[in-house]
């Protein structure tokens, strides 16, 4: 393994892209449930913003074909431009191209649909063709059936590829609990995105430091046992 792929992430050595994160590219998707999928990709997102990591967001025949991507995901990055194509892989437009060199950083994480396809080319062709090292992010990406992404993630592993998962990456970024400029922010993260530890978080601000409720509710009646 290279030396390169031996350091950890940070948020000074990485860049992030997603691919093709639109309704009917979901709909294909069969790998992941699909819900979980585009919980894991907004959190990524969420993560991407709070480190202040570049971010590329590109697209495939939009009006024709695709829809629009997801509006949770636009919402996190309400004014980034959103670059189109029309080749399945985004290596082959010059806007991409353009978008990852001018971050200057080699390590590209990747978040898109579907992995056999638009996540695989892209990955090859980045590695192959500029050297870029690849970070797949498997549970914020999807494949049209388990083996489908299976395969897929095993072809780029072989090829160089790192296989991560969304809250790896945001965990990585964050790196150490002291780093508070980007605590409560990770895990007002996780509390919305990171399911039973999300939960668990919630449940141990509350009950055991006695930190108020996240939201603000109605009265608590009762108990208010009825007669027999």
């Amino acid at each position: 393994m290279s030396k390169e792929l031996l350091e950890v992430l940070t948020p000074q050595n990485s860049q992030i892209i997603f691919i093709d994160q639109q309704p009917q590219m979901a709909f294909g998707v069969q790998s992941i449930d699909r819900q979980a999928l585009k919980n894991n990709v907004v959190g990524l997102a969420k993560a991407a913003k709070v480190f202040d990591i570049p971010t590329t967001i590109t697209t495939v025949e939009t009006e024709s074909f695709s829809g629009h991507t997801y509006p949770e995901l636009l919402a996190v990055f309400p004014d980034h431009e959103i670059l189109e194509r029309t080749s399945m892989n985004s290596w082959d437009d010059q806007n991409v191209r353009d978008s990852l060199a001018s971050n200057s950083r080699k390590k590209v994480i990747v978040s898109g649909l579907w992995t056999e396809v638009c996540n695989t080319t892209f990955a090859l062709s980045a590695m192959h063709d500029a050297g870029y090292e690849i970070y797949m992010v498997a549970d914020a990406s999807g494949g049209t059936s388990q083996d489908a992404h299976d395969y897929a993630m095993q072809r780029m592993i072989q090829a160089g590829v790192v296989p991560v998962t969304w809250q790896q990456v945001l965990l990585e970024w964050q790196r150490d609990w002291a780093h508070r400029d980007t605590y409560d922010a990770v895990m007002a993260i996780a509390k919305e995105h990171s399911g039973a530890y999300g939960m668990g978080i919630d449940y141990a601000y509350t009950m055991v430091h006695k930190a108020p409720e996240r939201v603000k509710h109605g009265d608590r009646k009762g108990p208010n046992p009825a007669k027999k």
